[in-house]
């Protein structure tokens, strides 16, 4: 049954971000992008996925280090490689385009 909760909470917070973090790219990061001149046009889904994935990452760290901080789960986490490896690529996916002048996705 542990196992069965664990997974449960994992979609949740999956789903979660993924709805927060559409409702953050398309009423914040396009306006944001729109006045630096830069079309939040193309794969719009790729930006969604590192505004999400970011905003995970917050969560986490919330979570882990100040509510939950014996909870080995959110260690096991923090502590992946793949975990930060996704976060660093969502930083260059969201903030790339204030680079390049547009959004190359």
């Amino acid at each position: 049954m542990n196992e069965l909760k664990k997974i449960v909470v994992i979609l949740i917070e999956i789903f979660a971000f993924l709805a927060i973090g559409f409702i953050f790219t398309v009423h914040i990061l396009k306006n944001v992008y729109k006045s630096y001149g830069i079309l939040l046009t193309g794969n719009v889904w790729v930006n969604w996925f590192g505004v999400s994935y970011i905003l995970f990452v917050l969560y986490t760290l919330i979570v882990g280090l100040l509510i939950m901080n014996e909870s080995n789960f959110y260690y096991q986490r923090r502590t992946s490689t793949f975990f930060w490896l996704l976060f660093i690529s969502s930083i260059y996916i969201v903030f790339i385009p204030f680079i390049r002048g547009e959004n190359p996705f």
